[in-house]
C-alpha cells in the first residue's frame, strides 16, 4: 500500500495538496466524541496516512493525546491541506488565516448558509477568498473523501470503513450516495471517493481529470447533478476516451427542460436529458438510472477484464429466473450470444437428460455432480468464439453448500478464461457477503438484481463497441452563401429561404415559387406542375398546419385559385407554391441550442408526430455518415425505411449522409441560430427531400 501511495506521489497534478497531501491541519478539533471535529481525526488516524497530521483548536492543548495548536499561524510549518470544521459564522475567517498560513488547498464540511447573510452571500466569498488564493476546494456542504491509494481519509462521520484499495473512482454532487457506496458493501474497492459538495471551485471535471492520471483508475462512476464547468468536463471525457478509462454516469435532474429552446419543435423535444445523452454519446460516456445499475456497473469494470467481441452468455440455476432474465435483457437491449454447434456438443455431452443445450442456459438438473457439471457448461458457453462475457445468475447466499459449490464452479471457469465473468443475484436481499467477499478477492464480481447485472453487461459491451468505432468525418461542404452575415439581419428567413440554405448544404428540396396574387400563384403552378401544394408564407407564421395554411394535392387551376383565396383571406396574399412530394416515410431533422454545452442535431419522427411519437435521437455536431446511421437506427420508425407492407425500402445511405449535411450546417452557424426544424422530411426509395424549413435566429 506504501509503494502505491509513494508511486501515486510522483504523478503531479494540481489537485494533489487536496487529495494527497503531504501535511493536513484539522481547524476545529475537538475532543468529544461522535462530532465532525473529533471524527475527522479518528478517521485519518484509521487510513494509514503517514505525512503530518495537526490539530488545531484554540480552546485545547491537546486531544486524545495529540498536541493541539491554537491556530494555523502556530503550526511548525505551512500544510498542504486544511480541513475546516468550524462554524458557518467562523468559516470565512478561519479560511482568509489559513491562506495567510501558507495553505494550498482547503476542505469545508459546513453549509455555508447564514440566517441575516450579507450580500454577496457567504457561498460566493468563499469562492472568491479560495480562487483569488488559487488554491483548490472540496465542498461546502460535502462529507469529503477516502483517497484509498494515498491513504488520505477526510471525513466528516466516523464509520467502520475499511480501506481495500481497488480501481474504482466514485465522484457523487450528493453525499447520500456517497455514503451508500463508500461505507455499505466491502466488495467495491476504490482508489478514490469524493463528495463534492457545491462545488465552490474544485469540480467534478477536475476531480475526473485528478483520476484518469492515477495508475490504479480502472473506471470512473459520477453521481452528477449538473456541470458547473462545461468546458473542463468535455475535456476530461475526452481524456477519459483516450486513456480508455470507462465513465458510468447516474444523472439527474433529467426531466427540466430548456425554456430558451422552446420555439420549435426540436427545441420542446431537446431538453437537458437530451443534450447530456447526446454529449455521453459523442464521448462514450456510459449512463445509468439508479444507484444500483451504477454500483453493478463499477464493479463489473473494476475486474479489469474486458469484453470480447460476441455477445453475453449466461448459466442459471433455474428455469424460471432464465426465463425473467430473458424477458428482462429482451426490454433492456441486452443480446444473447448465438453458440457455435461446437459449444452445442460440449453442453449436450455434460447436461442431464432433459436439459437443452442452450444460450441462456438452464443447468440444475438432479443435483448429482452440480459443481463440475456448472463449471464445464459455463466454460462451454465461454469458450464459444461469440462470447463477449458471461453471467452466473444464482441467488447466493452464504453458508449453503449449493451456492458454495457454485462459487467454486465460478472461481474454476475464471482462472480458466481471460474474458469476464460475473456472479449475479435476481433477488436484491440475497444474504452472500461472504461469497461475495471471497470471489472479490479472485476477481470475480458480484452483481445485484437482475437489472443491474444485465445493464453491466449491456454497458461493458457497449464501451467496447465505443473503442472499436471506426473514424467518422463529417462531410466537406463548402456553402457557396455567407449565411451568417444573412442570419444578422434583422428580417427573418421565410420558408423558401430557409431552403434554400439546406440546398446550400447539399440537402434536397422541392421546385418553388413565392407569389403574392392569384394571377401569380396559377402561373407558378403551371410552371411547377400538378399535383401542386400551396402554403402560407406569412413570416410570423411559425407552424403552418397548426393554422391550415397548408393545401395539398392541388390537381388543376381552379382547384389552386380556390386555394389561394382562402389563404390570402385568412392568412395575407404571400404563397409559396411547389409540388406535391413523393411518397415515402417522414422525418425531422433539428437543431437546438444548449446554454452549456452547445448546439445539439435531432432527427425524429416527422411530421404530426414529431411532438406526439417524441421518438428523437441527438448528436453534437458535426459528424459524419457513421454516426448519422446510428442515430437513425435507434428510432422507433426505423422499420419503416426498409418498407413494411411492399412499400419500397428508403436510401438510407441518403438519409444518413443528409443528416450528417445538416450537423455541418448546425456546427457552422450555431453561433447565429436559436434553433432549425426542418419538418417534414421525406425519405424515399430514391433519396431525401426537405419540405419545410424554420430557422430562428439568434436575438441580437
Amino acid at each position: 500500500m506504501m509503494a502505491a501511495a509513494q508511486s501515486r506521489l510522483q504523478v503531479a497534478h494540481r489537485l494533489d495538496p487536496l487529495l494527497a497531501p503531504r501535511s493536513i491541519a484539522f481547524v476545529g478539533a475537538s475532543p468529544r466524541k461522535h462530532t465532525p471535529g473529533h471524527d475527522m481525526l479518528t478517521m485519518i488516524a484509521r487510513s494509514g496516512f503517514t505525512g503530518a497530521v495537526f490539530a488545531v483548536n484554540p480552546t485545547h492543548a491537546e486531544i486524545d493525546g495529540r498536541r493541539c495548536y491554537p491556530s494555523v499561524a502556530a503550526l511548525p510549518a505551512p500544510v498542504d491541506l486544511v480541513v475546516l470544521s468550524v462554524a458557518n459564522a467562523r468559516i470565512e475567517t478561519a479560511l482568509r488565516e489559513a491562506i495567510d498560513a501558507g495553505a494550498r488547498a482547503a476542505v469545508i464540511f459546513a453549509s455555508l448558509y447564514l440566517e441575516d447573510d450579507t450580500d454577496p452571500p457567504l457561498i460566493q466569498r468563499i469562492s472568491g477568498i479560495a480562487r483569488a488564493a488559487g488554491i483548490p476546494l472540496c465542498g461546502g456542504n460535502g462529507m469529503g473523501f477516502y483517497n484509498d491509494a494515498a491513504q488520505v481519509w477526510v471525513a466528516a462521520f466516523d464509520n467502520a470503513r475499511k480501506a481495500r484499495p481497488g480501481g474504482i473512482t466514485f465522484i457523487s454532487h450528493s453525499g447520500s450516495p456517497y455514503g451508500a457506496l463508500a461505507h455499505n458493501d466491502p466488495r467495491f474497492r476504490f482508489n478514490l471517493v469524493v463528495s463534492a459538495g457545491q462545488e465552490l471551485v474544485t469540480t467534478a471535471a477536475d476531480y475526473l481529470d485528478y483520476a484518469l492520471d492515477q495508475p490504479e483508475t480502472r473506471v470512473v462512476g459520477l453521481f452528477l447533478e449538473t456541470v458547473r464547468d462545461p468546458a473542463g468536463f468535455v475535456a476530461a471525457l475526452d481524456k477519459a476516451r483516450s486513456r480508455q478509462i470507462p465513465v458510468v454516469v447516474l444523472k439527474v435532474g433529467r426531466t427540466a427542460a430548456s425554456a430558451a429552446m422552446a420555439l420549435t419543435h426540436s427545441g420542446a423535444i431537446t431538453g437537458d436529458d437530451a443534450t447530456y445523452r447526446a454529449l455521453f454519446d459523442r464521448y462514450g460516456v456510459l449512463a445509468v438510472d439508479t444507484l444500483d445499475e451504477l454500483a453493478a456497473s463499477l464493479s463489473l469494470f473494476d475486474q479489469a477484464r474486458r469484453a470480447a467481441t460476441g455477445e453475453l452468455v449466461a448459466v442459471h440455476d433455474s428455469g424460471g429466473e432464465r426465463e425473467l432474465a430473458m424477458d428482462l435483457a429482451a426490454s433492456l437491449g441486452v443480446n444473447f450470444a448465438r453458440i457455435g454447434p461446437d459449444t452445442v456438443a460440449r453442453l449436450r455431452g455434460r447436461l442431464e437428460h432433459g436439459l437443452a443445450p442452450v444460450n441462456p442456459l438452464d443447468a440444475w438438473g438432479t443435483g448429482r455432480d452440480f459443481i463440475d457439471i456448472f463449471a464445464d457448461c459455463f466454460q462451454a458457453l465461454i469458450d464459444d468464439p461469440n462470447a463477449a462475457l458471461g453471467l452466473f445468475f444464482n441467488d447466493a447466499r452464504d453458508d449453503f453448500h449449493i451456492h458454495e459449490g457454485f462459487a467454486e464452479a465460478a472461481r474454476r471457469v475464471h482462472a480458466a478464461t481471460a474474458k469476464p465473468i460475473a456472479i449475479a443475484s435476481n433477488f436484491s436481499l440475497a444474504r452472500h457477503p461472504k461469497i461475495a467477499a471471497a470471489l472479490s478477492e479472485h476477481g470475480i464480481p458480484v452483481l445485484v438484481g437482475t437489472v443491474p447485472a444485465l445493464v453491466a453487461a449491456r454497458n461493458m459491451m457497449a464501451y467496447r463497441d465505443v473503442l472499436s468505432r471506426p473514424a467518422d468525418p463529417p462531410p466537406q461542404v463548402r456553402a457557396q452563401r455567407d449565411w451568417t452575415k444573412r442570419l444578422a439581419a434583422t428580417d427573418p428567413l421565410d420558408e423558401a429561404e430557409a431552403l434554400s440554405l439546406l440546398g446550400d448544404y447539399g440537402i434536397a428540396s422541392l421546385p418553388r415559387l413565392v407569389v403574392d396574387s392569384e394571377r401569380a400563384a396559377l402561373d407558378a403552378v403551371q410552371r411547377i406542375g400538378f399535383p401542386a401544394v400551396l402554403k402560407t408564407a406569412a413570416p410570423h407564421i411559425r407552424h403552418k398546419t397548426e393554422q391550415h395554411g397548408v393545401k395539398l394535392a392541388i390537381a388543376d387551376e381552379a382547384s389552386a385559385a380556390l386555394a389561394y383565396r382562402d389563404l390570402a383571406r385568412r392568412l395575407g396574399p404571400k404563397v409559396l407554391v411547389t409540388r406535391m412530394a413523393p411518397p415515402g416515410v417522414e422525418l425531422a431533422f433539428g437543431l437546438a441550442s444548449d446554454p452549456q454545452f452547445g448546439p445539439v442535431v435531432m432527427v425524429a419522427a416527422g411530421g404530426i408526430s414529431i411532438e406526439l411519437m417524441r421518438d428523437a435521437a441527438h448528436a453534437l455536431p458535426p459528424f459524419g455518415p457513421k454516426t448519422a446511421r446510428r442515430l437513425i437506427d435507434r428510432l422507433r420508425i426505423r422499420v419503416l425505411l426498409d418498407g413494411v407492407r411492399s412499400a419500397a425500402p428508403c436510401d438510407v445511405d441518403a438519409l444518413a449522409d443528409a443528416l450528417a449535411r445538416f450537423s455541418v450546417l448546425a456546427a457552422e452557424l450555431a453561433g447565429d441560430t436559436a434553433s432549425i426544424d426542418v419538418n417534414p422530411l421525406v425519405a424515399t426509395p430514391n433519396g431525401v427531400i426537405a419540405l419545410d424549413a424554420l430557422v430562428v435566429p439568434k436575438p441580437r
